[in-house]
């Protein structure tokens, strides 16, 4: 009988120990998945600053553009033809809208050890190839395309000016038709940034974005 009380007793530690380690691990796993810059940005968030090389090789941040009302910031790159597709388009946004406060920041997420078209040096070719008139730079380390939550070539994120934040107003595509800019039917980016020029309400605030897969450092 005392060999049995025993035995009980060492299953009850047992089993209180096991439910402890359990519990401690289904509380750590719920800090990872709650962790804010695993999921990106949704619209209303403010995004976050970034510094990063420019291919006339300056540094740039959102904080450079004092005048600016607000940003089209674009990850995009060289090798992806969907990027390749709406290059002209995205040097059209830039034109259209920089000098009314909303100039292009074009960022390349992509490592160039998993794509080499995706290099730094090709990067300069490209952009004096396509005449880019907006900066191209290069998301060294691979951190800010998970912070704002860009998962494809090209993704797009409008943000503007609010008492001294950058708030996400429109995520997504640049327009409904990457094989044709003629057969456009829905200028999304365009939209987004002409309202906020207005002082309207964006009224198409999320869009899929379609593009390449981000090629990550393995």
């Amino acid at each position: 009988m005392k060999n049995l009380k025993i035995l009980i007793a060492v299953c009850i530690a047992g089993l209180g120990l096991l439910s402890f380690t359990s519990t401690d691990h289904e509380r750590n796993g719920s800090s990872r998945i709650e962790n804010p810059t695993a999921k990106g940005y949704e619209v209303g968030d403010e995004a976050a600053d970034f510094k990063l090389k420019n291919i006339d090789g300056k540094m740039v941040s959102l904080s450079d553009y004092k005048s600016a009302k607000g940003f089209i910031v674009v990850f995009t790159c060289n090798h992806c033809p969907y990027a390749k597709k709406y290059e002209d388009r995205i040097v059209e946004l830039d034109k259209k809208f920089k000098n009314q406060g909303y100039p292009v920041i074009a960022v390349n997420p992509n490592d160039p050890n998993v794509q080499p078209e995706d290099g730094y040096k090709q990067m300069i070719e490209r952009a004096k190839q396509k005449g880019f008139t907006f900066p191209y730079l290069v998301d060294e380390g691979q951190k800010i395309y998970p912070l704002y939550g860009a998962t494809k070539t090209p993704h797009v994120f409008v943000l503007q000016k609010e008492n001294g934040k950058n708030i996400v107003k429109y995520i997504g595509a640049i327009d409904n038709n990457y094989e044709n800019p003629n057969d456009v039917s829905e200028y999304y980016v365009q939209d987004a940034v002409n309202a906020l020029i207005k002082g309207e309400p964006v009224k198409m605030t999320k869009t899929v974005a379609i593009g390449c897969t981000i090629k990550v450092k393995k």
